[in-house]
């Protein structure tokens, strides 16, 4: 199951997202918002996050205008490696080499079409493991000193 969410200023793309994904024949559940009205995105970044982190969902997406504020959100909840991706490239990388639970991406930056293409090559690319596991553990062993 993936967790999708956004803001007001993302809204627009979720719905693109969720559809690709019901395309694709992949469960979600919508953390919001429902409607396009004027949120505060942490609340909507914080609950795909927790979502994540507590194992109720495998992966994350969240959109805000720019990718960049549900990013740092979702980034504050313990266990959750989330980054924006705009291009293929990042979003394959990312998933090769940071292991990344979390996909945010910005309604303003991106279109639709793209965002697609971008989420795809997210979901599609596996976690690479070896050295780059190693890498995650130290990521997680910062964590774990800074978020008792």
């Amino acid at each position: 199951m993936i967790a999708i969410g956004s803001d007001h200023a993302g809204f627009g793309l979720k719905q693109a997202l969720m559809q690709h994904l019901t395309e694709r024949g992949l469960e979600y559940k919508d953390f919001g918002t429902y409607t396009p009205d004027s949120c505060d995105y942490p609340v909507y970044a914080r609950a795909v996050a927790e979502a994540v982190a507590r194992g109720e969902c495998e992966r994350g997406i969240i959109v805000c205008g720019t990718g960049i504020g549900v990013s740092i959100t979702a980034n504050k909840v313990k266990g959750i490696r989330a980054t924006v991706c705009h291009d293929v490239f990042s979003a394959k990388a990312c998933r090769q080499h940071n292991d990344t639970n979390i996909i945010t991406m910005g309604e303003r930056v991106i279109g639709a079409g793209a965002a697609i293409e971008v989420l795809d090559a997210w979901l599609d690319t596996p976690f690479l493991g070896g050295r780059h596991a190693r890498r995650i553990g130290l990521i997680s062993q910062t964590e774990n000193e800074y978020f008792k």
